[in-house]
């Protein structure tokens, strides 16, 4: 399963690559906002920055919901950095717009997916990562996990090449369960990511390893 990070905080991008294990990141509008990263010119240069950092894909979002408002970001976005994913909402224009982005082979990531038939049509426009929102279903008492399994099984019906991207990861428990049931991504925030480090048995080991290491060096 990919690794990516959900953030467009600088330093906790460079955290995780220092941790040798990420394979991208995913931002949005609120994620830029969130950093006092506003302006056009500013986003842009932003996702330069964040390409600079991390080797795999950065999906950056276009904020137009008409087709040619979509287009034109997108191509402009795409020939921003190789690294680049286009993300686009899952609304009617932006399924025309991801076709259109398969035909020009412009890779796309599709966003605020929360249905199985929602993910299915990304997966036929030719999406190269469809994002179900976990954490957002789970707050309206709704196991969005279930969706990840879900669309695993349609997926593996028809032998789709879209990656399921399985997004709004809230916490460690998140990322284990969606290594279980197969999602080929994961974005959440580092602490998330950082909870995986953590065992009491790790830390208690480690420091009977330590306490015996130093009594026999005394």
């Amino acid at each position: 399963m990919k690794f990516f990070i959900d953030t467009a905080n600088l330093d906790q991008i460079k955290e995780a690559q220092a941790l040798g294990i990420l394979d991208g990141v995913t931002t949005n509008p609120s994620l830029m906002a969130k950093e006092g990263i506003t302006g056009h010119d500013n986003i842009l240069k932003h996702y330069k920055a964040i390409c600079d950092i991390v080797d795999g894909d950065v999906s950056a979002e276009v904020v137009s919901t008409d087709f040619e408002g979509m287009i034109k970001e997108g191509e402009a976005l795409a020939d921003l950095h190789p690294q680049i994913v286009v993300k686009v909402p899952m609304i009617k224009e932006g399924l025309k717009a991801i076709a259109y982005f398969t035909e020009q082979g412009i890779r796309t990531n599709c966003t605020l997916v929360f249905s199985i038939g929602q993910a299915l049509l990304a997966a036929k426009a030719g999406a190269t990562y469809v994002s179900p929102f976990i954490g957002r279903l789970d707050d309206i008492s709704t196991d969005g996990l279930v969706l990840i399994e879900d669309i695993r099984t349609v997926y593996d019906n028809y032998e789709y090449e879209t990656q399921i991207l399985a997004a709004s990861v809230r916490h460690t428990m998140h990322i284990v369960e969606c290594a279980k049931i197969g999602a080929d991504v994961m974005t959440g925030p580092l602490n998330a990511i950082e909870g995986l480090l953590k065992h009491p048995l790790t830390d208690s080991g480690l420091e009977k390893f330590l306490a015996d290491y130093a009594k026999g060096n005394s």
